[in-house]
């Protein structure tokens, strides 16, 4: 099925710069991307596998918007978030690159009907095409300094827009940090790290002499490192699923993400539990803490030797899995 940008173009419905840069914020291997010049489009992309998959098909992939060196991008492509700031933040950005046409591309249950509502009020705005439960649309003109994205504070550490729980403590997080033993020691791993927060329980365990934070989000990853001056911290962009340390860790902790955009995928958390048990010396524990309705407990015992239920609440469950199966030599 052509993407909407294809539509687009093919109909005559939008035309793309004959020259310069184009910015994308968002984008990933696919249809969409496929319509691009992909000799001159930089791919904003700040998800590890995505941002992986994108260099080995030969995009040129950033972190973060940068100027071209040959000036002003001529042109952006916004693919919209989830997060309603996220996306704000995505259009100053690409504003801020740009003094040309923005196109923004996203679905419905994404939130991009309300986002060209509050486009309309600010700037010029095509008419959109509808296609595949979603809208592209393009945006002339405008100032949107004041949807740049800015850093928040919860619970004392950094968070910015779009990233997981960012305006709150998740509360896995926090009932599994308070069933964290004391008796924690050595090198410890939290699997998908996020902002920071369960590290930083961690990091209070005397015992504990590193902290190894692993993180698909690079922004996520970026505010880890702002909030945790710790010098026991190690910070590590990278796919649990595949990350494999130099050295075995002592214990892992991990509350694993289990959606694909707003898709459950328990298979992700399946994933990181096999992952967790090949990251483990012998004598290494896993302390993981998931939503109920998660089916974990076939994986766990596939992976460990030792399961333990450890409590929880009506919304969480915790595990501590210690034996590995797949355990590596310290």
């Amino acid at each position: 099925m052509a993407s909407r940008l294809s539509l687009a173009l093919d109909t005559g419905l939008l035309r793309l710069p004959d020259e310069g840069r184009i910015a994308v914020f968002g984008g990933e291997v696919g249809d969409t991307l496929d319509a691009l010049p992909r000799d001159r489009t930089d791919v904003i992309q700040t998800d590890f596998p995505r941002h992986q998959a994108l260099l080995r098909a030969g995009w040129h992939a950033l972190t973060a918007p940068a100027p071209s060196a040959s000036g002003p991008h001529a042109a952006a492509l916004v693919i919209v978030p989830r997060s309603k700031d996220a996306a704000h933040a995505r259009i100053a950005a690409a504003r801020a690159l740009t003094d040309g046409p923005i196109i923004v591309d996203g679905q419905k249950t994404d939130g991009v009907e309300p986002l060209l509502r509050a486009l309309r009020g600010r700037a010029r705005v095509s008419d959109a095409l509808s296609k595949a439960h979603g809208k592209l649309f393009v945006v002339e003109g405008g100032e949107f300094a004041d949807w740049a994205s800015r850093p928040l504070e919860v619970d004392g550490m950094v968070t910015r827009p779009g990233v997981f729980s960012a305006d709150h403590v998740d509360p896995g997080s926090a009932l599994l940090a308070a069933a964290l033993p004391g008796a924690l020691s050595g090198r410890v791993a939290d699997l998908g790290a996020g902002w920071g927060w369960l590290a930083r329980a961690i990091l209070a365990v005397p015992k504990v002499t590193e902290v190894h934070l692993v993180e698909a989000d690079a922004v996520a990853l970026d505010c880890a490192r702002e909030s945790l001056a710790d010098p026991r911290a190690r910070f590590h962009w990278d796919d649990v699923t595949t990350f494999r340390p130099h050295t075995p860790f002592d214990a892992v902790v991990t509350n694993p993400p289990f959606h694909d955009g707003r898709k459950g995928a328990p298979d992700i958390g399946r994933a990181f539990i096999r992952a967790a048990a090949g990251m483990l010396q012998r004598h290494g524990t896993l302390w993981l803490v998931a939503n109920r309705h998660l089916p974990y407990e076939a994986t766990l015992a596939e992976a460990f030797a030792e399961v333990q239920d450890v409590g929880g609440d009506a919304r969480y469950k915790l595990f501590r899995a210690a034996r590995p199966r797949t355990a590596r030599r310290g």
